[in-house]
């Protein structure tokens, strides 16, 4: 089954002091595009994660993000005493009519009043916070895969017009011959001159040999079966689905060149359409 890029992953965890969340979303992209957000304690974690999260989800831009919300009674910011108190000190020289609290006000908006100390991680928190890491990674897994899920409907939906349309094509393709071998017949009346029908008969099936479809028929639908048969692959196969759709165009756009007939022109600007469609999804496509 094929994968969206696209997906969404949430978990969270309640620690003693600490609620920990962890974010995960991603849309489509050539490779992995992955941005990591995450309090600056735990940064040393990063490569490790960075190289778990390129494992779990291969491609897509990918933005991950870690929240710590403190639910602790303490803090671990405090007021930077000497400081601030050198500061009221400085400021009872400009205003020495303000009140202790105005010039308290004053200081504690300054630089440097708030000291944050830094905290070592915790060997336990860590891994606490790795199952929630996991249990968001699988949840975006499930959203792509229902994702995918979805694009692989659309798929066989627009494959199975294209076919359609193709085969609407080639049961045209007897009046098309003969259209044409009306049309090179009024021709030559028109020029009131003898012709060598044996002649005229190999020049004429020449040329329906260079407007015969038949090979592009049985590559396009060769092409459209390899599409069927690569989504319901098991390895991640967005590129490959990508280089099939271009070969399935070169096919239409032959065919297209080929027709020489009003209604199947029509029936290959079809196939173009939904051939468009099936391009786009297939940016997607893991």
């Amino acid at each position: 089954m094929i994968q969206s890029m696209t997906g969404f992953g949430k978990a969270s965890l309640q620690l003693p002091t600490k609620k920990i969340t962890v974010e995960v979303k991603s849309l489509n992209s050539k490779g992995l595009d992955l941005s990591v957000r995450m309090p600056s304690s735990y940064r040393e974690m990063e490569l490790g994660l960075r190289n778990q999260i390129a494992l779990k989800l291969e491609r897509g831009k990918v933005d991950f993000s870690i929240f710590i919300e403190s639910t602790a009674e303490q803090t671990s910011t405090k007021v930077n005493v000497p400081i601030v108190k050198a500061y009221i000190a400085q400021l009872r020289e400009v205003y020495p009519d303000a009140d202790e609290t105005e010039l308290m006000k004053m200081a504690i908006r300054m630089p440097d009043t708030l000291k944050t100390e830094r905290e070592e991680i915790d060997e336990n928190d860590w891994s606490e916070i790795q199952k929630v890491i996991l249990e968001a990674l699988e949840y975006i897994g499930d959203f792509r895969k229902d994702e995918g899920a979805s694009l692989e409907k659309e798929f066989q939906l627009r494959i199975g017009n294209i076919r359609q349309y193709m085969n609407d094509a080639l049961a045209l393709d007897p009046e098309r011959v003969q259209a044409i071998k009306d049309r090179l017949q009024t021709a030559i009346s028109e020029l009131k001159v003898n012709v060598d029908e044996n002649r005229f008969e190999q020049e004429l099936i020449y040329y329906l040999e260079k407007l015969d479809i038949t090979e592009e028929k049985v590559r396009l639908t060769n092409h459209l079966d390899y599409f069927l048969e690569t989504i319901n692959g098991t390895e991640a196969n967005g590129r490959k689905l990508g280089f099939i759709t271009q070969e399935m165009g070169r096919e239409i756009n032959t065919m297209g060149s080929k027709s020489n007939h009003a209604q199947m022109q029509k029936l290959v600007v079809m196939m173009k359409d939904e051939l468009e469609k099936i391009k786009e999804q297939v940016l997607n496509v893991l």
